[in-house]
């Protein structure tokens, strides 16, 4: 089947992933970057952003490769090298955590292990769920209200209790 460029080789398993919308999405995306693979890795970024559980599947790489005129490797040598790009599949809503000096000394190691209390997960292991990831990420920007998390580009700061961070997650789901 011939979809928008794009040979699939099985309806079943490609088309649930690359569906007419998605694809129409990312086109949209690709020309708000003007189709310019010099942008690849925002381009990647703003696409990780529209998928579930925020990663890039294999057959969006694809996609993307033929969309851009560019190797399949020079795809993945962007996501496999940077942290924030990811191939596999996360969770609905990652909690990043910033590992910066200012968030440690602003307890950010306590809010941390608050979460892996509170979900029963640790560090970079999804919730049974899919619901909830922790990562330790790069500072974000964030220090003025740290201890912070990051969650789908928006920030949740000051969580400096559990309850706050309970009052968080309830307003995630």
């Amino acid at each position: 089947m011939r979809f928008e460029g794009v040979i699939f080789m099985s309806e079943n398993i490609l088309e649930r992933v690359l569906t007419r919308e998605l694809a129409r999405q990312i086109d949209g995306i690709l020309s708000n970057y003007q189709y310019d693979a010099s942008c690849l890795i925002g381009i990647l970024l703003d696409i990780q952003q529209i998928i579930p559980k925020h990663y890039i599947p294999e057959e969006i790489a694809y996609y993307l490769a033929q969309k851009l005129n560019v190797k399949i490797t020079n795809i993945y040598d962007c996501i496999t090298f940077y942290s924030s790009i990811y191939s596999k599949a996360r969770a609905e809503y990652p909690l990043q955590i910033c590992n910066s000096i200012v968030c440690k000394v602003k307890k950010g190691e306590r809010l941390a292990m608050n979460l892996k209390k509170i979900l029963k997960v640790e560090i970079d292991q999804a919730t049974a769920d899919g619901k909830f990831i922790i990562e330790m990420v790069p500072c974000f920007g964030a220090c003025d209200v740290a201890p912070a998390v990051k969650v789908n580009g928006k920030i949740y700061g000051n969580l400096n209790n559990e309850e706050k961070i309970k009052a968080m997650l309830q307003k995630l789901v």
